[in-house]
């Protein structure tokens, strides 16, 4: 009798376990679908030999010969890579920079300086944007190109920044303190020993800028002039006259591009653990 309890027992357990184990995995599928079911109904309609995206009506490659041909789409595209490349790269030495010194040296309002980080975070858009344009109205800064980086720069410098900590808290200093020990100054230590070690972080960060930058719209349109405008700004005002189809195949285009672009980080970024758990060495 008690082993027949037991086995009882322990058949409800199993089979408790399996229904929440298909359970979960149902959730989980049901989630991915409702994240990434737009996504890949823009890349169907893509192919579509329609006009008008209200229905499908056949397969055609026609909308990406036209996006390289015809389409008057790649300025805006252009505007928007040449923001996008500047605001990274100002982002990540500012960032990288601001990061090292919140992190290795101690000074006054140091803690009022690292709060002030989230405020540009929490602040919604409308309001940066009106504030920088505000400021730049003051300052007589012309509105353009510059104008959209260095708003772009504004709000994204603190995720560098925060990301950046987070990646020198797990840092061992030992290797740091190893290096001036030996000789060499902080400057040299930073080239040498520091910059290496963030790498990862580095990556992880120009991609969180570059996912933003190429997102924004709101600041973007407070600040871009006539000849200025980002593709997202663009898109948005034919939203009201009807987006042309070969907006589906840049965007697609543009998808796909992010994708392969994340996978190389992820490489790189499993590449370099390995190479850091192999190499017990540090040269000078």
């Amino acid at each position: 009798m008690e082993g027949t309890v037991t086995k009882q027992r322990l058949s409800k357990r199993l089979r408790r376990k399996r229904a929440g184990r298909i359970g979960g995995n149902v959730f989980a599928i049901l989630v991915y679908a409702f994240i990434y079911t737009p996504i890949a109904v823009m890349i169907i309609f893509s192919f579509n030999d329609q006009n008008n995206n209200y229905y499908w009506k056949g397969f055609t490659w026609r909308w990406y010969e036209k996006l390289f041909t015809h389409s008057d789409l790649m300025p805006y595209l252009v505007n928007t890579l040449i923001v996008a490349f500047f605001a990274v790269l100002l982002s990540l030495v500012i960032g990288v920079l601001g990061a090292v010194g919140l992190s290795r040296f101690e000074f006054k309002l140091k803690k009022m300086v690292s709060n002030s980080l989230y405020i540009p975070i929490v602040v919604p858009e409308v309001v940066l944007g009106i504030s920088i344009l505000m400021l730049y109205e003051t300052a007589h800064f012309p509105l353009g190109l510059p104008a959209v980086i260095l708003a772009h720069v504004t709000f994204s410098v603190p995720f560098v920044i925060i990301i950046m900590r987070g990646r020198l808290s797990g840092m061992d200093m030992s290797v740091e303190e190893a290096s001036q020990d030996l000789g060499a100054n902080r400057v040299v230590t930073f080239f040498r020993i520091t910059l290496p070690l963030l790498i990862p972080g580095i990556l992880s960060s120009a991609f969180m800028v570059l996912t933003l930058s190429i997102d924004d719209v709101i600041i973007t349109n407070f600040v871009s002039g006539p000849y200025s405008t980002t593709l997202p700004v663009k898109i948005l005002s034919m939203v009201k006259v009807g987006l042309k189809p070969e907006v589906n195949a840049l965007t697609t285009l543009m998808v796909l591009v992010l994708v392969i672009g994340i996978l190389v980080n992820q490489v790189v970024q499993s590449l370099l653990a390995k190479r850091a758990k192999t190499n017990t060495k540090v040269y000078f």
